[in-house]
């Protein structure tokens, strides 16, 4: 622990919080964006819509595969290290999609979206840098600000792809290139804002990082031992995970579920945008219940929720917009409870040493459960109904649930 008075590391824990939050708003808008037309493209280029979703597969693996080095970056570097080389990562992988996009290069592209997922992982962790100051008993709190933040950017990302297009035309762009334009600036002004803004590092200033703390084994498998060896870590690992995995999964297949009876395109975004406010406009609240109430109460409350949106859902018609709403609302309130109450159980039950790596291991597991559940999910839909994708979602959560009530009850400490 750094020797700080506690006057200065409160008021570098609200510099850190509001900074954090500022670059979400750039960051999430980049990511939105990013998202609304990266299939599209792939489909342009290729001339089919099979590709569409193994480009927006690729970004969520880009995530995955950056987690890890951005937390070992983090961990021997500092927070601001991570962070900004994860948003410049993401800005190069925008800039060679608006090149693909021109030259209509289909591997180019590839490698631009796996790459502009580096930007998602720096993203999902800025929510642990909230963390790094907080005082006892309101991590969730601080967590979940942060990630409250990504809302603005969330919602009004996808809004800004017309407009996006137009300015693409005007440059001489591809229109479904002007988009990435957009995500371009907006990592690459969210960096630099956390590059110049972000001082002091309050992962060094909390006496955290490998420079503070020593050399520690914090490699992916050693880490992951690490989380397993311990039973709250473990709870919050799964939390994190199995709402990704149930959230996206439904989440990405939904359109296509409207679309096969011919649901409007306006419709369709309707229904996404309730879900992203769902994902993040209640996260403050959250954030307060489980410092107050208990992380794992707040999880298991979130299972309950996704069980119920997998039920909601999967009995709604395909033209039942409102059902598909509520269902998809839901959806998105429950992963909000899994992540930020599931986040903040992870970090505080892994020693001071080891908890960046833990954090980068939970994101990396995250995501690549999530690409997985994502491209299975259009195998389930195909070979069976959105239904039954549906009904498996509920069906994984509920059994999340009873896991997490009985291990977090185990381990609780005395």
């Amino acid at each position: 622990m750094s020797a700080v008075v506690p006057a200065e590391r409160a008021a570098v824990q609200r510099r850190t919080v509001a900074v954090l939050s500022a670059a979400q708003v750039l960051g999430g808008l980049g990511v939105a964006v990013g998202i609304a037309v990266g299939g599209l493209i792939a489909a342009d280029i290729a001339g089919t819509d099979g590709v569409a979703g193994l480009a927006q597969t690729l970004g969520v693996l880009g995530a995955a595969v950056a987690a890890v080095p951005l937390a070992w970056l983090t961990r021997t570097h500092g927070r601001r290290a991570g962070l900004v080389s994860g948003l410049f990562t993401g800005a190069v992988g925008a800039a060679l999609v608006v090149t693909a996009a021109e030259l209509r290069w289909l591997p180019l592209l590839f490698l631009g979206l796996l790459l502009f997922g580096a930007a998602t992982a720096a993203g999902l962790q800025a929510r642990y840098g909230a963390t790094d100051l907080a005082e006892p008993g309101r991590a969730a709190r601080a967590l979940s600000t942060v990630v409250w933040a990504t809302t603005v950017g969330s919602v009004l990302g996808p809004n800004l792809s017309e407009p996006a297009g137009r300015l693409g035309t005007v440059v001489g762009l591809p229109p479904l290139a002007g988009p990435f334009l957009v995500t371009f600036v907006a990592f690459t002004v969210s960096g630099l804002l956390l590059f110049v803004l972000l001082r002091p590092d309050p992962l060094r200033l909390a006496g955290l990082g490998t420079a503070a703390t020593g050399p520690e084994r914090t490699g992916f498998a050693a880490s992951l031992r690490d989380i397993a060896a311990r039973p709250r870590a473990l709870v919050g690992l799964c939390a994190i995970a199995s709402s990704h995995v149930a959230m996206v999964s439904v989440m990405v297949m939904t359109p296509v579920h409207m679309d096969h009876v011919d649901v409007s395109l306006t419709i369709i975004g309707l229904v996404i945008s309730v879900h992203i406010l769902g994902m993040y406009g209640f996260s403050p609240i959250v954030g307060y219940l489980a410092d107050k109430a208990g992380r794992v109460p707040v999880i298991v409350a979130g299972t309950v929720i996704m069980a119920a949106a997998g039920v909601v859902s999967g009995a709604a018609p395909a033209h039942h917009a409102v059902l598909l709403g509520v269902g998809l609302f839901l959806l998105g309130l429950g992963w909000s409870c899994g992540l930020v109450a599931g986040s903040a159980l992870l970090s505080e039950s892994v020693p001071a040493p080891t908890r960046t790596a833990a954090q980068g291991v939970s994101d990396l597991v995250m995501n690549g459960s999530a690409a997985i559940g994502g491209s299975l999910a259009g195998v389930v839909v195909a070979f069976a109904s959105y239904g039954w994708l549906a009904a498996g979602a509920a069906a994984l959560m509920i059994g999340i649930g009873l896991y997490s009530a009985v291990r977090g009850r185990e381990a609780a400490p005395a």
